[in-house]
């Protein structure tokens, strides 16, 4: 007994308190953050509440709803998300004052060119990125709102139009202003640490995993494709996040384009490794060992030395050493003496990877303020639209859907008919950059509204009649928002957050609080109906007019990118690398996350050809043979990768000529090393790259 005791009494308690303990421990530091979070919800909209009720506001609700909206968990996501609410309530202001006075006895030419402008910001919406996709969005609701205020029963517009826009304007600016002021209260912003974190993680992760394949390179070649693909969408999920650290900081935000630099370099990194590891797998067992460890000894050993979990802490305490660590690394490989196209194609293509470390430890420097930092400049590289199409169906989705709601409203004479095109408007503007998501959103949205109806007149006439001072209204309102704010933050389901965030939107406008409380119920109900009927229709739009399927929209972008890429072996007037990273870059930011990992892995090989196609052209301008070289990919540019392949292979022989005549050795060398590449992909992805070539 007394053995027994001694094995297993005190350890179990005392394992269990511990444990108890820390998983107590670990739920609170999980719970907090959504607790805070839902206090700042409730203080923003009470606060604008106040403000708007203080000035004696004709709707104060829609300042409570624009604090609703604009509180985010976030600091920085709060202030980029406000900062571009502003820019898009000016424009919805201004677009429809003019429409008003353009057209004020023409209802049908008003209520046509308002869906129309609508139409238009659903457009612009999908091409833009983060919250200035929002900011376009809420310009085209923004004109139906005040257009709603100032029709008459059946559409006809009414002189005061500018006051009334720069009412709604005034009210939605002061929810801004007040969500801001709480936000910026309370929190010291952390948008950029957490993206420095993310990035450094990331970085350092890509390289190791690069450093061990290089290690491991012997009869057990490790398959790292699956690896690299899904890198790619992590890569791309950072762009959020540097708009959250953009609306923190205005330091960082006067560097945008460096902060894009990152992404780019990121980019870069895997585009690298794709060629280092491709090659490596073709070649035989010692020419591997051979050329890997050549590799290894111009690389820094400290990369291969630590682990995923400890070079990101390196790199976080000083950017600026592992930089100059890369960079001596790029030196190194460049200069490499190198006999073979394979050995040149290595040291280049990890010479890459490396670049792309440094360009990503510069603007890890910039988010952590390190002294000594220097100011690089950031690549020419801008986000080019890659496909037009699913704006387009967004536009004409958006268009369809109010003028069907405005032509029921004007044949019925429908008092609350108004309401339920803002709504409508509201649902599908906002919703349409989702893409294949919209319709699920809109629908969890609708049924969000739904809950909104009842949990508002519960607390109109309820709750509310019992309420007779400001601090008593402030603790009813508490009594929705802080369990709805709470869950919103804690949530990880997406179809949760949407019903939730449509309750914590829809609660104001329901309520419509205003100084002098009205409780008359058909007019709640009759609101509370347009509402619904508007949220519903959405829905039902997506559904008549779907968007593209992700698998249609990666398709579109592959063949495009695969078109591209035989333009630019057809026609390499004056070909600039930067001009083609921007092309790619666009697919890769735009290609959808249910995209096959294959997909991911063309649009990535695509880059690593162009940029191969670029550079050939530059040396073989140097070296007097740009028409050998036009022959030799003329075939790829009719898509016949095979017989691409054998004149590329005829064009290797020519400068292995020139290089061993002494003419250019080194250029021709590398030369030969894109040659390389480019055969190597061609056999990979033939099937990809034919499919694309021009009729």
């Amino acid at each position: 007994m007394a053995e027994a005791f001694g094995r297993t009494g005190p350890t179990v308690v005392g394992a269990g308190a511990l444990g108890r303990w820390n998983s107590a421990f670990a739920n609170w530091t999980k719970v907090t953050p959504a607790l805070l979070y839902a206090v700042r919800l409730c203080a923003s909209v009470c606060l604008a509440l106040f403000v708007a009720f203080w000035l004696e506001l004709d709707n104060a609700y829609w300042a409570g709803t624009s604090a609703a909206i604009v509180c985010l968990p976030q600091l920085g996501a709060s202030m980029r998300k406000g900062w571009f609410r502003m820019i898009g309530t000016a424009i919805g202001a201004i677009v429809i004052v003019f429409l008003t006075a353009c057209f004020p006895q023409d209802r049908l030419a008003l209520l046509g060119l308002l869906a129309v402008w609508c139409g238009a910001c659903a457009f612009a919406a999908t091409l833009l990125r983060n919250f200035a996709s929002y900011s376009a969005a809420l310009a085209g609701y923004t004109a139906a709102i005040i257009a709603a205020d100032n029709l008459g029963a059946t559409g006809g517009a009414s002189p005061d139009v500018f006051m009334l826009a720069i009412t709604r304007g005034s009210e939605i600016c002061i929810g801004i202003a007040c969500a801001g002021i709480v936000l910026a209260g309370t929190d010291l912003g952390s948008a950029r640490r957490r993206l420095a974190e993310s990035m450094a993680i990331l970085a350092a992760e890509i390289t190791v995993r690069f450093m061990r394949m290089l290690m491991l390179a012997g009869a057990q070649f490790p398959d790292t494709q699956a690896e690299r693909r899904t890198l790619i969408q992590r890569v791309v999920a950072l762009q959020p996040m540097i708009d959250q650290a953009l609306g923190e900081s205005s330091h960082v935000r006067d560097h945008t384009p460096r902060l894009q630099a990152a992404i780019y370099g990121l980019f870069t990194v895997l585009d690298g490794w794709r060629g280092v590891a491709t090659h490596l797998r073709r070649l035989p067992e010692d020419s591997r060992r051979r050329g890997t460890d050549a590799i290894l000894q111009n690389l820094p050993p400290e990369l291969g030395s630590v682990s995923e979990a400890g070079l990101p802490a390196l790199w976080m305490a000083d950017p600026l050493a592992g930089r100059r660590v890369c960079e001596k690394a790029v030196r190194r490989l460049t200069a490499l003496p190198a006999d073979t196209p394979s050995m040149r194609l290595l040291a280049d293509e990890t010479a890459k990877v490396m670049a792309g470390i440094v360009q990503v430890l510069d603007e890890l420097a910039l988010l952590l303020d390190t002294p000594g930092q220097a100011s690089p400049s950031a690549p020419r590289v801008r986000l080019i639209e890659p496909d037009w199409l699913p704006a387009l169906i967004n536009a004409v989705r958006a268009f369809l859907a109010i003028c069907a709601l405005e032509l029921f409203w004007v044949a019925t004479a429908w008092p609350n008919g108004v309401s339920a095109i803002v709504f409508v408007a509201i649902v599908v503007l906002l919703l349409s950059p989702r893409g294949d998501l919209a319709y699920s959103g809109a629908l969890a949205f609708a049924l969000g509204t739904a809950g909104a109806v009842i949990c508002g007149a519960i607390m109109k006439f309820a709750i509310l009649p019992n309420m007779q001072t400001y601090p008593a209204f402030c603790a009813a309102l508490a009594l929705f928002y802080f369990p709805v704010g709470f869950a919103m933050a804690l949530t990880r389901r997406p179809a949760v957050a949407a019903i939730l965030t449509a309750l914590a939107f829809n609660f104001n406008p329901l309520l419509a609080p205003t100084n002098q409380m009205s409780y008359d119920t058909a007019q709640f109900y009759n609101s509370a109906l347009a509402i619904v009927i508007g949220c519903s229709v959405a829905p039902l739009a997506f559904w008549l007019l779907p968007p593209l399927s992700p698998l249609s929209r990666a398709r579109r972008l592959l063949a495009s990118m695969s078109c591209d890429l035989h333009l630019l072996a057809i026609d390499p007037v004056a070909p600039i690398s930067d001009e083609w990273q921007s092309r790619v870059f666009s697919q890769l930011t735009a290609l959808p996350d249910q995209a096959e990992p294959l997909q991911a892995a063309q649009l990535l090989t695509s880059l690593s050809v162009g940029t191969a196609i670029i550079a050939l052209y530059h040396m073989a301008a140097r070296l007097g043979a740009t028409e050998q070289l036009g022959a030799a990919l003329a075939a790829f540019a009719q898509g016949n990768s095979a017989s691409a392949i054998v004149k590329l292979h005829q064009f290797d022989d020519g400068l292995a000529l020139m290089q061993n005549s002494g003419t250019e050795p080194v250029m021709a060398l590398r030369a030969r090393g894109r040659i390389l590449l480019i055969c190597e992909a061609l056999d990979q992805h033939g099937r990809y790259f034919d499919a694309g070539a021009p009729a």
